[in-house]
């Protein structure tokens, strides 16, 4: 019996992320907010919309902004390939698209191979962090794209699939 409560203890604590790179680093969001996966398609445009907002597609009937989170995050040399790939996320019961360099995989994570996030101070945001996964020789960025967007810009989201 104890082995039976033992394992149900270990799987409580797996939390499973869609790892994806931006630039150079690897980067992981809660696999629950991920819809699906689709390759980087033209975006109709939208005026007047900051950089990070690339436009809109039409998935299946539904408007679905796109924003490009290398625009967001200000990495350099932004280029669209054959391994670019939109993440479908749900966020507030909205769907929205994330364009990303690449996905590599789903990983598990238990509490003891994710570390708290480091403190940067207050010059450099980091409120997004949720924390730092380690897989042998791996180091993935946990993010929390709620977080990460601030208030004004998920309206902005909201008001363009509307």
């Amino acid at each position: 019996m104890k082995r039976a409560n033992k394992e149900m203890e270990t799987t409580a604590e797996v939390s499973q992320f869609l790892a994806f790179t931006l630039g150079d680093e690897e980067y992981g969001l809660a696999l629950l907010q991920v819809q699906e996966l689709r390759e980087y398609e033209k975006v109709t445009q939208i005026a007047n919309a900051p950089a990070f907002l690339k436009g809109v597609i039409n998935l299946r009937g539904i408007i679905v902004p796109i924003m490009d989170l290398r625009i967001k995050l200000n990495l350099a040399n932004i280029t669209y390939n054959e391994l670019t790939v939109v993440i479908i996320l749900n966020i507030r019961g909205r769907t929205v698209g994330m364009v990303v360099d690449s996905v590599s995989d789903v990983i598990s994570l238990n509490l003891r191979d994710m570390k708290p996030a480091p403190e940067m101070g207050t010059t450099v945001g980091t409120d997004y962090l949720t924390g730092l996964g380690i897989i042998d020789e791996r180091m993935i960025i946990l993010v929390d794209i709620e977080r990460m967007l601030s208030s004004s810009e998920i309206g902005l989201l909201e008001q363009t699939a509307a």
